[in-house]
């Protein structure tokens, strides 16, 4: 699933060709595809410009000047990509923005059909979005404050988005390691060195992640069709038994929450046992 970096780098993608632009038609092939009950909203977009294209957490917001917001999660699959309009359309292109003057237009891909879009009011489109605080955003003191009165596991937490927004499992497996916490310790033991450590890697990570345009791991692609490279930076995620690049211990996986982990027992030392869901 594309996390913070890939879905920013789609945003910063689309904002560099159609902020601005009119849009001169829609085509919804997949009508699940949207989650309103009343799509004829959707009729609302034509000939209205696009003011602005923004993320929070995982989302892709496009806002219009109408007051209405595209909301787009990509979910597993979902790809927000340009084409020539002239381009034949293949089987998984399940809705296309087109825009006046313009040779490209937007297509939605997804093999899967988990991605979905939301037509809103922008002035009620954040007011939805329960989700928590931005990882890129938040300071030091307000993110210490999060963990207060904590009993999880902290992997387990820090994926939950109504924690903290964005960050999914690449990026867990890779702020850990990075700050050196195994991901099964309980927040409650964590100090508050140890939360300075967390804090100072997850923002060097995703700021790393975001230069090199995400992580290319299956489907991913940015709107330009560009696979990222961070996946050839990666530390510990999907190496399984390779040795540690910092201490030479082999890298282990454990499943937490029906997620694989990836972690350095030797970097990574776990404080305390508690309950792993299988």
């Amino acid at each position: 699933m594309p996390e913070l970096p890939e879905v920013e780098t789609i945003v910063q993608n689309l904002s560099s060709k159609i902020r601005g632009a009119e849009v001169s038609s829609f085509r919804l092939f997949f009508p699940g595809l949207i989650r309103n009950k009343k799509k004829k909203i959707l009729e609302k977009l034509r000939g209205r410009k696009i003011i602005n294209i923004r993320r929070r957490g995982k989302l892709i917001l496009i806002d219009f000047d109408n007051d209405l917001t595209l909301l787009v999660h990509l979910k597993m699959t979902g790809q927000f990509v340009f084409y020539p309009s002239h381009e034949s359309v293949d089987k998984h292109t399940h809705f296309i923005l087109s825009f006046k003057g313009q040779k490209q237009e937007v297509r939605f891909r997804d093999v899967r059909k988990f991605g979905f879009i939301q037509c809103l009011l922008t002035s009620e489109a954040l007011k939805l979005i329960n989700l928590g605080p931005e990882p890129l955003e938040i300071s030091f003191s307000s993110f210490q404050n999060l963990f207060k009165g904590r009993q999880a596991c902290l992997k387990s937490l820090i994926l939950n988005q109504n924690f903290i927004a964005g960050i999914g499992n690449i990026y867990a497996n890779e702020i850990l390691f990075e700050a050196k916490l195994h991901p099964i310790n309980s927040v409650s033991l964590l100090k508050e060195e140890e939360l300075k450590r967390l804090w100072k890697a997850m923002r060097l990570v995703l700021k790393r992640a975001l230069k090199h345009r995400g992580s290319s791991i299956r489907d991913f692609k940015d709107a330009e069709g560009r696979v990222g490279s961070f996946q050839n930076f990666h530390q510990v995620y999907g190496k399984e038994s390779l040795p540690c690049p910092h201490c030479g211990a082999r890298i282990e996986r454990l499943r937490i929450g029906g997620r694989s982990s990836f972690f350095c027992p030797q970097c990574q030392r776990e404080k305390s046992k508690i309950l792993i869901e299988p």
